[in-house]
Protein backbone atom coordinates (compact mmCIF):
# COMPACT_ATOMS: atom_id res chain seq x y z
CA UNK A 1 0.00 0.00 0.00
CA UNK A 2 3.04 2.11 1.25
CA UNK A 3 4.44 1.63 -2.27
CA UNK A 4 1.27 2.54 -4.48
CA UNK A 5 0.71 5.73 -2.42
CA UNK A 6 4.29 6.74 -3.55
CA UNK A 7 3.79 5.64 -6.89
CA UNK A 8 0.87 7.76 -7.30
CA UNK A 9 2.29 10.79 -6.04
CA UNK A 10 5.43 10.10 -8.09
CA UNK A 11 3.39 10.25 -11.22
CA UNK A 12 1.71 12.96 -10.34
CA UNK A 13 4.58 15.28 -9.30
CA UNK A 14 6.26 14.51 -12.62
CA UNK A 15 2.79 15.08 -14.62
CA UNK A 16 3.20 18.64 -12.81
CA UNK A 17 6.85 18.57 -14.08
CA UNK A 18 5.95 17.84 -17.54
CA UNK A 19 3.34 20.93 -17.74
CA UNK A 20 4.61 23.27 -14.88
CA UNK A 21 3.26 26.33 -16.90
CA UNK A 22 -0.16 25.14 -14.63
CA UNK A 23 2.03 24.91 -12.12
CA UNK A 24 3.42 28.45 -12.33
CA UNK A 25 0.06 29.68 -13.51
CA UNK A 26 -1.86 29.09 -10.41
CA UNK A 27 1.26 30.84 -8.01
CA UNK A 28 1.60 33.37 -10.39
CA UNK A 29 -2.31 33.93 -9.94
CA UNK A 30 -1.56 33.89 -5.84
CA UNK A 31 1.08 36.47 -6.23
CA UNK A 32 -0.88 38.93 -8.59
CA UNK A 33 -3.48 38.94 -6.53
CA UNK A 34 -1.85 40.06 -3.28
CA UNK A 35 0.11 42.57 -5.32
CA UNK A 36 -2.81 44.38 -6.89
CA UNK A 37 -4.26 44.72 -3.17
CA UNK A 38 -1.58 47.32 -2.45
CA UNK A 39 -2.47 49.10 -5.40
CA UNK A 40 -6.20 49.33 -4.86
CA UNK A 41 -6.15 50.62 -0.91
CA UNK A 42 -3.20 52.57 -1.35
CA UNK A 43 1.04 52.77 0.65
CA UNK A 44 -0.17 53.24 4.14
CA UNK A 45 1.87 50.69 6.22
CA UNK A 46 -1.15 50.51 9.37
CA UNK A 47 -4.02 49.84 6.29
CA UNK A 48 -1.96 47.35 4.97
CA UNK A 49 -0.48 45.56 8.24
CA UNK A 50 -3.99 45.28 8.71
CA UNK A 51 -5.69 43.40 5.77
CA UNK A 52 -2.20 41.39 4.59
CA UNK A 53 -2.95 38.64 6.29
CA UNK A 54 -6.56 38.14 4.96
CA UNK A 55 -5.63 39.22 1.62
CA UNK A 56 -3.04 36.36 1.66
CA UNK A 57 -5.28 33.54 2.81
CA UNK A 58 -8.32 34.99 0.66
CA UNK A 59 -5.64 34.84 -2.53
CA UNK A 60 -4.80 31.25 -1.01
CA UNK A 61 -7.63 30.38 -1.10
CA UNK A 62 -8.53 31.24 -4.93
CA UNK A 63 -5.58 30.47 -6.29
CA UNK A 64 -6.20 26.31 -4.89
CA UNK A 65 -9.61 26.34 -6.35
CA UNK A 66 -8.49 27.83 -9.98
CA UNK A 67 -5.95 24.41 -9.49
CA UNK A 68 -8.90 22.16 -8.54
CA UNK A 69 -9.64 21.33 -12.27
CA UNK A 70 -6.89 19.55 -12.99
CA UNK A 71 -6.75 17.15 -9.88
CA UNK A 72 -9.08 14.56 -11.48
CA UNK A 73 -9.82 16.13 -15.58
CA UNK A 74 -6.87 14.73 -17.12
CA UNK A 75 -6.45 11.08 -15.92
CA UNK A 76 -10.63 11.14 -16.24
CA UNK A 77 -9.88 12.20 -19.76
CA UNK A 78 -7.60 9.96 -21.25
CA UNK A 79 -8.92 6.83 -19.30
CA UNK A 80 -6.09 6.48 -16.27
CA UNK A 81 -8.26 7.35 -13.93
CA UNK A 82 -10.49 4.37 -14.71
CA UNK A 83 -7.69 2.05 -14.66
CA UNK A 84 -6.23 3.23 -11.15
CA UNK A 85 -9.03 2.87 -9.17
CA UNK A 86 -9.25 -0.95 -10.45
CA UNK A 87 -5.85 -1.39 -9.79
CA UNK A 88 -7.18 -3.40 -6.76
CA UNK A 89 -5.73 -0.72 -4.22
CA UNK A 90 -7.86 0.76 -2.36
CA UNK A 91 -9.68 4.20 -3.86
CA UNK A 92 -9.21 6.53 -0.76
CA UNK A 93 -5.30 5.38 -0.81
CA UNK A 94 -5.30 6.53 -4.12
CA UNK A 95 -7.01 9.50 -3.63
CA UNK A 96 -4.56 10.46 -0.73
CA UNK A 97 -1.92 9.98 -2.83
CA UNK A 98 -3.31 12.58 -6.13
CA UNK A 99 -3.99 15.09 -3.13
CA UNK A 100 -0.50 14.77 -1.83
CA UNK A 101 0.45 15.69 -4.92
CA UNK A 102 -1.73 18.56 -5.33
CA UNK A 103 -0.77 19.88 -1.97
CA UNK A 104 3.15 19.86 -2.80
CA UNK A 105 2.71 21.55 -5.83
CA UNK A 106 0.09 24.05 -5.02
CA UNK A 107 -0.07 24.83 -1.12
CA UNK A 108 4.05 24.30 -0.44
CA UNK A 109 4.63 27.07 -2.75
CA UNK A 110 1.97 29.37 -2.08
CA UNK A 111 2.95 28.71 1.63
CA UNK A 112 6.79 29.82 0.79
CA UNK A 113 5.42 32.80 -1.32
CA UNK A 114 3.69 34.08 1.91
CA UNK A 115 7.20 35.23 3.10
CA UNK A 116 8.18 37.68 0.94
CA UNK A 117 4.40 38.64 0.55
CA UNK A 118 4.77 39.03 4.00
CA UNK A 119 7.34 41.33 4.24
CA UNK A 120 5.70 43.14 1.38
CA UNK A 121 2.70 43.95 3.58
CA UNK A 122 5.04 44.91 6.67
CA UNK A 123 3.20 42.57 8.68
CA UNK A 124 6.37 42.07 11.18
CA UNK A 125 8.17 39.03 12.18
CA UNK A 126 6.16 37.48 14.74
CA UNK A 127 2.68 37.57 12.30
CA UNK A 128 4.75 36.75 9.26
CA UNK A 129 5.89 33.66 11.44
CA UNK A 130 2.29 33.07 12.35
CA UNK A 131 1.01 33.85 8.97
CA UNK A 132 3.08 31.10 7.47
CA UNK A 133 2.45 28.59 10.09
CA UNK A 134 -1.03 28.99 9.30
CA UNK A 135 -0.70 28.48 5.78
CA UNK A 136 1.28 25.21 6.30
CA UNK A 137 -1.52 23.94 8.72
CA UNK A 138 -4.30 25.30 6.36
CA UNK A 139 -3.71 24.51 2.96
CA UNK A 140 -3.72 20.44 3.18
CA UNK A 141 -7.37 21.13 4.49
CA UNK A 142 -7.86 23.57 1.17
CA UNK A 143 -6.56 20.71 -1.20
CA UNK A 144 -9.02 17.74 0.85
CA UNK A 145 -11.72 20.14 0.48
CA UNK A 146 -11.22 21.33 -2.43
CA UNK A 147 -10.81 17.43 -4.11
CA UNK A 148 -14.29 16.84 -3.10
CA UNK A 149 -15.86 19.29 -5.04
CA UNK A 150 -13.24 18.51 -8.25
CA UNK A 151 -14.96 14.97 -7.54
CA UNK A 152 -18.59 15.31 -7.44
CA UNK A 153 -18.30 17.67 -10.52
CA UNK A 154 -15.78 15.42 -12.94
CA UNK A 155 -16.82 15.34 -16.16
CA UNK A 156 -19.72 17.83 -15.88
CA UNK A 157 -20.23 20.85 -18.22
CA UNK A 158 -19.32 24.44 -16.37
CA UNK A 159 -17.93 21.94 -13.71
CA UNK A 160 -15.38 24.94 -12.53
CA UNK A 161 -18.20 26.98 -11.42
CA UNK A 162 -19.80 24.23 -9.68
CA UNK A 163 -16.42 23.68 -7.67
CA UNK A 164 -15.75 27.10 -6.77
CA UNK A 165 -19.89 27.47 -5.32
CA UNK A 166 -19.35 23.65 -3.88
CA UNK A 167 -16.16 24.02 -2.15
CA UNK A 168 -16.12 28.39 -0.79
CA UNK A 169 -18.57 27.85 1.88
CA UNK A 170 -16.76 24.27 3.06
CA UNK A 171 -13.23 26.16 3.61
CA UNK A 172 -14.94 29.23 5.24
CA UNK A 173 -13.81 28.34 8.62
CA UNK A 174 -9.94 27.45 7.21
CA UNK A 175 -10.16 31.13 6.42
CA UNK A 176 -11.37 32.40 9.07
CA UNK A 177 -9.30 30.38 11.12
CA UNK A 178 -6.12 31.17 9.02
CA UNK A 179 -6.31 34.86 9.23
CA UNK A 180 -7.29 35.14 12.84
CA UNK A 181 -4.41 33.61 14.09
CA UNK A 182 -2.10 35.81 12.78
CA UNK A 183 -4.36 38.89 13.74
CA UNK A 184 -4.12 37.42 16.98
CA UNK A 185 -0.36 37.58 16.65
CA UNK A 186 -0.48 40.98 15.48
CA UNK A 187 -2.32 42.45 18.16
CA UNK A 188 -0.50 40.22 21.16
CA UNK A 189 -2.81 37.14 22.05
CA UNK A 190 -2.00 34.06 21.66
CA UNK A 191 -2.35 32.32 17.89
CA UNK A 192 -2.33 28.55 19.69
CA UNK A 193 -6.23 28.31 19.46
CA UNK A 194 -6.38 29.15 15.77
CA UNK A 195 -3.63 27.01 15.04
CA UNK A 196 -4.62 24.09 16.50
CA UNK A 197 -8.37 24.38 15.41
CA UNK A 198 -6.81 24.63 11.91
CA UNK A 199 -4.33 21.20 12.56
CA UNK A 200 -7.63 20.00 13.39
CA UNK A 201 -9.65 20.91 10.34
CA UNK A 202 -6.80 19.74 8.16
CA UNK A 203 -6.50 16.26 10.17
CA UNK A 204 -10.25 15.95 10.11
CA UNK A 205 -11.00 16.11 6.26
CA UNK A 206 -7.32 13.41 5.71
CA UNK A 207 -9.06 11.47 8.12
CA UNK A 208 -13.08 11.65 6.41
CA UNK A 209 -12.86 13.13 2.27
CA UNK A 210 -10.57 10.70 1.24
CA UNK A 211 -13.64 8.28 1.54
CA UNK A 212 -15.79 10.24 0.02
CA UNK A 213 -13.39 11.68 -3.13
CA UNK A 214 -13.52 7.96 -3.72
CA UNK A 215 -17.15 7.64 -3.60
CA UNK A 216 -17.83 10.68 -5.50
CA UNK A 217 -15.24 9.31 -7.90
CA UNK A 218 -16.98 6.47 -8.36
CA UNK A 219 -20.12 7.45 -9.22
CA UNK A 220 -18.82 10.57 -11.17
CA UNK A 221 -17.37 7.52 -13.32
CA UNK A 222 -20.54 5.53 -13.65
Amino acid sequence: MNSALLAVVRRDLLLALRQRGDVLNVLLFFVVVVSMVPLGVGPELGVLRLIGPGTVWVAALLASIVSLPRLFAQDHADGSLEQILLSGQPAALIVIGKILAHWLVTGAPITVAAIPIALMFDVGYAPGRTLVLSLLLGTPALSLLGAIGAALTLGLRGGGVLVTLLVLPLTVPVLIFGAGAVSATAGGLSAGPSLLLLGGLSLGAAALAPWAIALALRISLE
